[in-house]
């Protein structure tokens, strides 16, 4: 109960800051909202709160966002080759991978970070499995173990030093 209530107050906060300046209607909405997000996602981050004291967590996590921002620039580049290539290259298929992240905020950022790089997209989740299923745009191999090395590894290293 007592992460649901840091989470909420995270949230509120982070509502005011981002509807600046803070007026009023600002902040008789926020309440509402900030409920609403914790009641929906406390279970997420309610699980090993004490995980969010350490300090390399937030270092790891400082060096997976322009690692995600670059992935994604370089996926959109090649997506828009393939969209103006007259001869359209695609090769779309699902592939199955495996993952060997285990918590289910981990699991969810791999997911949709898998998701908002272009070209490939999340379908289905195993969690218990470790299993993911991805539409790909350009199927590169159905074999799980060269589609995981292609697709995930690249986030799921660094995922698991942020969340496991």
């Amino acid at each position: 109960m007592k992460s649901r209530m840091v989470l909420f107050i995270i949230g509120y906060l982070i509502w005011l800051l981002l509807g600046w300046p803070v007026d009023l209607q600002h902040v008789l909405i926020g309440l509402p909202v900030a409920g609403f997000v914790t009641f929906v996602t406390g279970d997420l981050f309610s699980q090993r709160i004490h995980r969010l004291r350490q300090i390399t967590r937030y270092v790891w996590f400082c060096y997976y966002v322009p690692m995600f921002l670059w992935e994604c620039l370089k996926a959109n580049i090649d997506v828009a080759l393939r969209v103006l290539n007259p001869s359209l290259p695609i090769n779309p298929g699902i592939v199955r991978v495996k993952t060997t992240l285990k918590s289910d905020t981990a699991l969810t950022f791999l997911a949709n970070s898998i998701t908002l790089t272009p070209g490939t997209f999340c379908v289905d989740i195993d969690p218990k499995e470790g299993i993911l299923y991805i539409h790909w745009i350009y199927v590169q191999s159905q074999d799980t173990e060269k589609a995981t090395q292609l697709i995930v590894k690249k986030f799921e290293n660094i995922l698991r030093k942020i969340f496991d």
